[in-house]
C-alpha cells in the first residue's frame, strides 16, 4: 500500500541522485556481460548479496558507492536560469527595441529643454513585469508538475535481511538487492534473473520490439557484446508481462541502460500554454510594425 513516505522518499533520493555522476557505461555494461555468463550462485558471490537479501548497512554502503536508483534525464534549469530566460522572447525583444528608441529620442538627441525620461521608464517598468510574470508563471507550472511527477509512485517486492520481502519504492532499490518478480510488475533496475518460471517480459520500451521476451535463470553461454541479447538480464524500464522469478540487482539509475538513454535526451520542452499566447501576440505586434512604420515615415 502507497503510503506519503514513499512518496517522501522518492522525493529525497530524486534530489539526491541529481549531484551524483554516473559510473562509464563500458563498466556497467561489462558487469553485465560478466554476471550473464556467470551461474546464479557465483553472481550473488560477486555481487557480494545472498538470496536472504543485503543487511541495512550493506545497502547504505551499496547507495553510497552506485547512487540511487533514480534516472534523471536532461538537465534541470536553474533559477538564475529560468529568469534569465523569462526575459528572453519576442515580445521583450519589441518592449527592449521601443525602449532603446525612446531613450534616442526622447533623451539623447532631444533639445536640453524637451527631455523626458516619461516614455523610457514606463517602457522599462512594461519590460520588468512582463518578465517577472513569465518567470512567476513558468515557475508555478515547472513546481506543479515536478509535484505530479513524485506522486507517482511505482513498487517492487525487495527482499532485505532485516525485514524480508517488502513493497519499496522502485527508487530505494540498490546493486545486490534481491528482487521477486511477478505478472504487471515494472523492472526495477538493470538486473540478473537468478530463478524464472515461464517469465515473459515487455522490452518494446528499449527494442522496439512488440514480441515478448522470455527470461532464464541458467547462465548464459552467449558471447555478446550487446547485453540486450542475453535472455538472463533484465532492464530498467521494462515489465513482466506474465511468469514469475527472482533477480538481483546489477546497476541502478543512472548506470543503467535506459539510464544512459535518458543523458542522451537533451530535447527542449515544448513551449507551454502561456508561452504560446505570449509569442502569438508578439508575432501580431511584429507583423504590425513591419505595416506600420513604413506608412509612418513614408
Amino acid at each position: 500500500m502507497l503510503t506519503e513516505s514513499h512518496v517522501r522518499t522518492k522525493e529525497i533520493l530524486t534530489r539526491a541522485a541529481l549531484n551524483r555522476p554516473a559510473e562509464l557505461p563500458s563498466v556497467v555494461q561489462q558487469r553485465l556481460r560478466d554476471c550473464a555468463r556467470l551461474s546464479p550462485e557465483q553472481v550473488l558471490s560477486k555481487m557480494n548479496t545472498r538470496m536472504e537479501g543485503l543487511s541495512d548497512e550493506e545497502v547504505i554502503s551499496s547507495r553510497k558507492e552506485y547512487g540511487d536508483n533514480v534516472v534523471v534525464s536532461g538537465h534541470r534549469i536553474s533559477l538564475a536560469g529560468r529568469f534569465v530566460s523569462a526575459f528572453i522572447n519576442p515580445f521583450t525583444m519589441i518592449l527592449i527595441a521601443l525602449a532603446v528608441i525612446s531613450f534616442l529620442t526622447d533623451i539623447t538627441f532631444a533639445p536640453p529643454g524637451e527631455r523626458s525620461l516619461v516614455t523610457v521608464v514606463i517602457i522599462s517598468a512594461m519590460i520588468v513585469m512582463s518578465g517577472a510574470l513569465r518567470f512567476v508563471q513558468e515557475l508555478r507550472s515547472g513546481n506543479a508538475a515536478e509535484r505530479l511527477t513524485n506522486m507517482i509512485v511505482n513498487t517492487t517486492a525487495i527482499i532485505r535481511q532485516e525485514d524480508g520481502e517488502e513493497e519499496r519504492v522502485l527508487e530505494e532499490a540498490v546493486v545486490g538487492d534481491i528482487v521477486r518478480l511477478a505478472a504487471g510488475d515494472m523492472i526495477p533496475a538493470d538486473m540478473r534473473i537468478l530463478s524464472a518460471k515461464d517469465l515473459f517480459l515487455s522490452e518494446s520500451a528499449l527494442t522496439g520490439e512488440s514480441a515478448h521476451a522470455e527470461k532464464f535463470g541458467a547462465e548464459s553461454s552467449l558471447d555478446s557484446g550487446n547485453v540486450l541479447d542475453y535472455d538472463n538480464l533484465a532492464f530498467l524500464g521494462t515489465n513482466v508481462v506474465s511468469g514469475s522469478g527472482t533477480g538481483v540487482v546489477l546497476a541502478t539509475g543512472q548506470d543503467t541502460l535506459f539510464g544512459q538513454i535518458a543523458k542522451t535526451l537533451k530535447e527542449k520542452p515544448d513551449p507551454t500554454s502561456f508561452e504560446k499566447g505570449v509569442n502569438h501576440v508578439s508575432a501580431v505586434l511584429i507583423r504590425f510594425m513591419l505595416i506600420m512604420v513604413p506608412i509612418v515615415f513614408l
